[in-house]
């Protein structure tokens, strides 16, 4: 997998490139602004962007900018954003028009350098990954304007967070202790009570919650 890096602090810049080249992906190139990134990614059309949200030149959101360019002018191109805080409007903003291909983690994911390898493989692979603390806070807003989701008991609140996350029906099982036909049983009673349509496609179906989430 080639990958383009945007992160202006060079300790972490150079743990990432260290990171994914020691995890076998190809480190296309790197950028330390906003603009940069956008310009490495037209030409390198790598198979995922690796972007923190705070670059410069402004110093604000200017790497999530770059990603929903990115995105824009590359369809295929997959996008991951790296953040120290939750931000609802930034993941709201990714989402909105194309779900399929977009990551949210917290920067301390980085970490668990599996799992955080892992879910950059489920990104370019056209799926969606969302940091659990933002799915929380989505939630959390989702479950203020919308009458469903307070039906939602507590298992069943927990099993749509796992859900937004991109876990699998067995996933969601292991996590949460229970046997994978439990899970079957909670995701059909949630996604009735969303007035959601039910698929055997797992990508199809985080993509509805999340689409469901934001709007």
């Amino acid at each position: 997998m080639r990958v383009v890096i945007g992160e202006d602090e060079a300790l972490l810049r150079e743990g990432l490139v260290l990171l994914l080249e020691g995890a076998g992906y190809e480190v296309a190139a790197v950028a330390d602004n906003a603009v940069d990134l956008v310009s490495h990614a037209s030409r390198h059309r790598p198979d995922l962007v690796l972007t923190d949200i705070r670059m410069p030149p402004e110093h604000t959101e200017d790497g999530l900018r770059a990603a929903i360019a990115i995105r824009a002018a590359h369809p295929a191109t997959a996008v991951l954003v790296l953040s120290q805080y939750v931000h609802r409007q930034y993941a709201q903003e990714l989402l909105a028009d194309r779900p399929a291909g977009v990551g949210y983690l917290l920067k301390q994911r980085v970490a668990d350098v599996a799992g955080f390898c892992r879910d950059l493989d489920i990104v370019a692979g056209g799926g969606t990954v969302l940091d659990p603390e933002v799915v929380s806070a989505m939630l959390s807003r989702a479950r203020s304007g919308h009458d469903a989701l307070t039906r939602l008991t507590p298992r069943q609140s927990d099993v749509i967070e796992l859900v937004a996350q991109g876990r699998t029906n067995s996933g969601i099982a292991r996590r949460l202790g229970i046997s994978e036909k439990a899970v079957v049983q909670h995701v059909s009673r949630i996604y009735d009570l969303l007035g959601l349509s039910i698929t055997d496609d797992d990508h199809r179906r985080v993509l509805a919650v999340i689409r469901y989430l934001t709007s």
